[in-house]
């Protein structure tokens, strides 16, 4: 079961959502088949990841993504499509990387939940 947000939790990701784009984890599959430079960043915790990720995900935690995203993915025109546990925190991280400059990444709705029914793990 999830966990219960606060209040001001949700506020803040509600707030960021009226600024990001978001895909639905269902669309991913296809997503990830129509375009092979897209790339499937995992936002949750390194533990979390650690315990299972979609094949082929990137681990970049939200904790430290705003720090590391330029090394690692310098072009801000790439795909990135962020996913945590739900799609909260890849929302915050999404909002994020579009001040930074990013002008095509995706938060995935639905996120891990979704996501480890629909494309391989590990």
């Amino acid at each position: 079961m999830a966990a219960a947000h606060s209040p001001a939790f949700l506020a803040l990701v509600d707030d960021a959502r009226t600024r990001i784009k978001e895909v639905q984890a269902r669309e991913m599959p296809d997503i990830l088949r129509a375009n092979p430079r897209a790339r499937l960043i995992d936002t949750r915790e390194e533990s979390e990841y650690a315990a299972g990720h979609v094949r082929g995900a990137e681990w970049i935690g939200k904790g430290v993504i705003e720090r590391d995203i330029e090394g690692r993915h310098p072009d801000r025109s790439e795909p990135l499509y962020l996913y945590c546990g739900g799609g909260f925190r890849s929302a915050l991280a999404a909002d994020n990387l579009q001040k930074m400059g990013y002008r095509n990444v995706r938060s995935v709705d639905g996120g891990w939940r979704v996501l480890k029914d629909l494309l391989p793990t590990e």
